[in-house]
């Protein structure tokens, strides 16, 4: 087995982690506290590419190949210590974008993707609703036609940029006769008459990315905004949780190595007793712990990658990857609170953010628990 990178693929995760220290984290502390998201910032990631990774060269991008892509997202994180952007920035690659590119007609990969790629237009995803989260399809909006267009009724909450997304990918229910066969996929403008968003709610992590409610009352689409076929909403639903579960926790193995080299210099500089700390076995073996959680779920991410790429099976890997990153970024941001002391625990420092922020992706994109189920369910039980 090959573990190694290319030249170019090593050139290309340098120059990623060099952009996102030096350009990508302006003054996280401030924006956290005050949940505020950062256009320029995000321009910024579009200007340098980020955003046509992995769409195809034909449509404008770069073109990128799964493990590349999933390799120069794992620089972001390492580079970038804005937990919020790195996530946001996945939601689109890996969430948005692909479901456009698979199902979305001529016109619609024209009219959506290219200012996806510019930063020009931010997509979300309108699944979840608040009787519904992880039963995804026991959905209460509806969608009936008339004439040429679609009327969607209903809420979704805890949207990823829905407070201020230009478009919306909104799954509702067309038949309510044939269950989750019987949802439909729409592509819903924020100026669409009936479309409301609500202000961003306040969240414990990822607070630099803004999460809320939108209302769809009597919203009218066009008929054109039908994603894929009517009763196909299931299908593009499940399509887009394979790539977010298997690869938006990219940036989070970044950021543990972020975190463990923080760790390092200061258990290395930190003394007690005339020792410096890292001597101590109470401290390197938490150390210790970090870099073996770091290298399993490197061992994970990648191996996914390397399935996804060469279009094998991937169910099981891909629940194991989104469990494990999860919950190794909350671990290891536990030692690395632990690591620092009471500058661990101070918000000025940055390093309690980590835990905050890693708290979430044990719950988007399908909790662990829904991710054990599905291990559980493929051996078997």
């Amino acid at each position: 087995m090959d573990f190694s990178w290319s030249e170019e693929q090593e050139r290309l995760y340098a120059s990623v982690v060099r952009f996102a220290e030096e350009q990508l984290d302006p003054d996280p502390v401030r924006r956290d506290a005050a949940g505020e998201f950062d256009a320029d910032v995000w321009r910024r990631c579009a200007d340098f590419g980020v955003l046509g990774w992995f769409v195809p060269e034909e449509h404008g991008g770069a073109g990128y190949d799964v493990l590349t892509v999933a390799y120069l997202m794992e620089g972001l994180g390492r580079g970038c210590g804005d937990n919020g952007l790195t996530f946001a920035l996945g939601t689109q690659i890996w969430g948005i974008q692909p479901l456009l590119l698979n199902f979305g007609t001529e016109e619609q990969v024209v009219r959506y993707v290219g200012p996806s790629m510019k930063g020009e237009l931010i997509g979300a995803l309108g699944m979840t609703e608040e009787q519904s989260g992880s039963d995804a399809f026991a959905l209460a909006a509806t969608a009936s036609q008339e004439g040429d267009e679609y009327v969607l009724r209903g809420e979704k909450t805890l949207i990823t940029f829905g407070p201020i997304a230009d478009m919306v990918i909104v799954f509702a229910v067309t038949d309510p006769s044939a269950g989750r066969w019987g949802v439909s996929a729409f592509l819903v403008d924020s100026d669409a008459p009936g479309f409301v968003a609500h202000p961003a709610d306040e969240m414990t992590g990822l607070r630099t990315v803004p999460f809320g409610r939108i209302t769809l009352d009597d919203c009218r689409v066009p008929a054109a905004n039908l994603l894929g076929d009517e009763g196909a909403g299931a299908s593009i639903f499940n399509f887009s949780q394979r790539w977010e579960r298997a690869f938006v926790l990219a940036p989070q193995v970044g950021a543990m190595q972020r975190v463990l080299d923080a760790c390092v210099a200061f258990a290395r500089e930190r003394e007690r007793g005339g020792i410096p700390i890292g001597k101590r076995q109470a401290v390197s073996h938490r150390i210790s712990d970090m870099r073996l959680r770091l290298e399993l779920a490197r061992l994970l991410l990648y191996k996914t990658a390397w399935l996804r790429q060469t279009g094998r099976s991937d169910l099981m890997e891909v629940a194991l990857t989104k469990t494990y990153l999860s919950e190794a970024f909350v671990e290891s941001s536990l030692d690395a609170i632990a690591v620092h002391g009471g500058k661990g625990y101070a918000t000025a420092t940055g390093i309690e953010r980590n835990l905050r922020d890693a708290l979430g992706a044990t719950i988007y994109s399908g909790t662990v628990d829904i991710q054990r189920n599905i291990v559980a369910a493929l051996l078997g039980l």
